[in-house]
């Protein structure tokens, strides 16, 4: 078994080595066509395309009829893009009035109250809370209970001072 892939082996290696020896003599080349192409390849795009030796094939070049050496020659297949052109114009700034800053809705529903005019308790409840709340009272830090009336409720919004009312419904 060793022997029959050692003979392999030094089979394929001299046919590389004879391939890498004379490429000339099988596929028609000598060694100054291949140093002509070697040298091509590192030449700068600009001096290749005025040698006479290397034509592109580009549409509308006189020497199209010849036959081309250059394997990769340019070819646009769509015009060239122009770029687009900016205008400035003067920016114009108009005053714009900032509103005034408006108390967010209130964020309570009235459930109902217990108790007679002097101690009158207001259920309000705001998500899951719920607020047993007076006349007087702060809820949060951010609405005041103003005034108790038999059909509405007047609460302040703290932190623009704006009054607000909630609807309760009828009298008892």
């Amino acid at each position: 078994m060793n022997s029959k892939r050692t003979a392999i082996w030094i089979g394929f290696l001299g046919l590389s080595a004879a391939l890498a020896w004379a490429p000339g003599r099988w596929f028609g080349q000598t060694q100054d066509s291949v140093e002509t192409l070697a040298g091509q390849a590192r030449a700068p795009v600009a001096e290749r395309a005025t040698d006479r030796r290397v034509t592109a094939s580009v549409p509308g070049d006189k020497a199209a009829g010849k036959p081309s050496r250059d394997l990769f020659p340019v070819q646009r297949w769509s015009a060239a893009q122009t770029l687009a052109t900016v205008t400035e114009q003067p920016a114009q700034h108009t005053p714009v009035a900032a509103a005034a800053p408006m108390a967010p809705m209130l964020p309570f529903q009235f459930i109902g109250r217990i108790g007679d005019r002097d101690d009158l308790q207001i259920f309000l409840q705001s998500g899951e809370k719920l607020y047993v709340v007076r006349q007087g009272d702060v809820i949060d830090d951010t609405y005041r209970l103003d005034h108790v009336s038999a059909t509405e409720l007047s609460l302040v919004y703290l932190p623009l001072h704006q009054p607000q009312t909630l609807s309760v419904g009828s009298a008892p």
